[in-house]
């Protein structure tokens, strides 16, 4: 079935507002401004992954003022709002994850300051991997040998491409990379994939199934992720993590320093602009996919984000052409696809699939897939002593 004006449109704008995320974060990265604090008012690189955080959790919560709006509009009007989903829960629900979004988009912001735009973005497929392994230990999901499959390339996806930028680092443009900040940069983005999966699982053990609109629930993440990590600033400045040649301190996260560079420069300024309102708007769009077509198709979209991440990269000469990174992300958005159920395997290896598994339509959707089914699939729920 072809495509509606509206969900071409929503296609587009996940697509645009997403490598706008990424794009702008990393522009607002490179950049430099003098600072006003502890004497800092040298020009120095603007590298501030928690200030930046604390922002995009902003972005986020605007959705829940957004859905508040939307709610309270409808329900002034004597509108139905049952269609709005679930109002009877306790906002602490999303605690949790927001406390694993946070860590993990720190991390993520941490790692982007070593590493390039591109290879940040291809190395957050990695969080199928870890949400797969997680989601049979804790979940009690069935993994099929297709997904195996599937994971199996995206491990060798996610080496080529941190190989690609350990053996080639990129001496383009005004910011370049050493062999140790690329390695510390890949691992730290990596190691915060375990965290975002975690925070899939947690969701979908303790609040899939209680029917709550999702620009609600992104909400109330980003007011918790605001709040706390906003919290976290006043000790985080008090934290000495050495001092520059000039004798100046540097600390875990001076937000001081960060909002006077802001301040002195105005590409710092659009840049985190343009973060914060473009996750707000990719947070809508993806979401409103999922609804119109299918949560593969928003999956795909996001590959597409990836490859015009890569392109405006090259063409902005943030980095250089690297034959093995554009290998290793044609294989690693095969083991996505693969994974996802997207592309199919020959006939004899899917019989030998089926042979491993119990419950195949049930526990993974391949016989009859649904294509409103979440990426994650429902898990497959064990019955008790009592229900046998």
């Amino acid at each position: 079935m072809a495509w509606t004006a509206y969900q071409l449109a929503l296609a587009v704008g996940m697509v645009i507002t997403g490598s706008i995320n990424t794009l702008a974060t990393k522009w607002a990265d490179r950049q430099t401004a003098p600072g006003c604090d502890d004497g800092n008012t040298e020009s120095h690189m603007f590298n501030h992954p928690f200030l930046q955080a604390v922002g995009m959790f902003i972005g986020e919560f605007t959705c829940m003022i957004a859905f508040k709006t939307l709610w309270f509009t409808r329900k002034c009007r004597g509108k139905d709002t049952s269609d709005m989903g679930n109002q009877n829960f306790s906002p602490f629900l999303f605690f949790i994850p927001a406390m694993c979004d946070m860590a993990g988009t720190s991390l993520m912001y941490v790692g982007l300051n070593f590493t390039y735009a591109s290879s940040f973005q291809m190395l957050r497929g990695a969080v199928i991997v870890f949400t797969a392994l997680l989601s049979v230990a804790f979940l009690r999901r069935i993994i099929t040998n297709k997904m195996w499959s599937g994971i199996a390339c995206v491990i060798l996806g996610l080496v080529l491409v941190g190989l690609s930028d350990f053996l080639f680092p990129s001496d383009t443009g005004s910011v370049t990379y050493g062999k140790n900040e690329i390695i510390t940069g890949d691992l730290i983005i990596i190691i915060a994939q375990i965290i975002a999966a975690t925070q899939m699982v947690v969701e979908e053990k303790f609040v899939s199934g209680k029917d709550i609109n999702p620009l609600q629930a992104v909400g109330w993440e980003g007011f918790f992720g605001m709040t706390t990590l906003g919290i976290l600033l006043i000790p985080m400045y008090f934290i000495v993590t050495g001092h520059t040649d000039e004798g100046v301190p540097t600390r875990l996260e001076d937000s001081l320093d960060g909002f006077c560079q802001l301040g002195n420069n105005w590409q710092i300024a659009v840049g985190t602009f343009g973060s914060i309102t473009s996750i707000a708007f990719f947070n809508f769009f993806g979401i409103s996919i999922t609804k119109e077509l299918s949560a593969t198709t928003r999956m795909v979209l996001d590959s597409i984000r990836t490859l015009v991440i890569w392109i405006v990269s090259l063409a902005l000469k943030w980095e250089a052409f690297q034959y093995l990174q554009v290998i290793g992300f044609v294989v690693l958005l095969f083991g996505t696809m693969l994974y996802n159920n997207i592309v199919t395997m020959p006939e004899c290896l899917r019989r030998r699939g089926r042979g491993l598994s119990i419950n195949r339509s049930t526990a993974t959707g391949y016989d009859e897939i649904d294509e409103k089914m979440p990426i994650l699939p429902d898990r497959q729920e064990v019955p008790s002593d009592s229900e046998a």
